[in-house]
């Protein structure tokens, strides 16, 4: 059973730093691209940022330059580290790949 668990959220004030977590278990997603979404209260779920199988990341233009995604396929795990949070980075973080989605870990950015 494929399954994909996100940690390292929590109460953070502005300007302060993250890092996101998504291990998975089940099967091995060396080939896959890995990517994490947010959904903020009220809002569609959005796309953050993926990272290819070969090193290549995507960004929203929204965190680029503040967060960055990296993946250690021999743990088989996706991390997220978010430097200078926002208040407007609050929300649900979710990882995903291929059709598999985590439970998502809340991050909240106090002004």
């Amino acid at each position: 059973q494929v399954q994909l668990v996100e940690s390292g959220g929590g109460l953070v004030q502005a300007g302060d730093s993250l890092r996101l977590s998504c291990a998975a278990s089940g099967r091995t997603f060396s080939f896959n691209t890995m990517g994490w979404y947010r959904q903020a209260p009220g809002k569609e779920r959005e796309f953050v940022a993926s990272m290819s199988s070969r090193g290549s990341t995507n960004y929203a233009d929204s965190v680029r330059g503040r967060f960055t995604v990296s993946r250690d396929s021999a743990k088989n795990t996706m991390y997220l580290q978010m430097n200078n949070l926002k208040p407007e980075d609050t929300a649900i973080y979710y990882c995903q790949v291929v059709r598999y989605w985590g439970q998502g870990t809340q991050v909240t950015v106090s002004s």
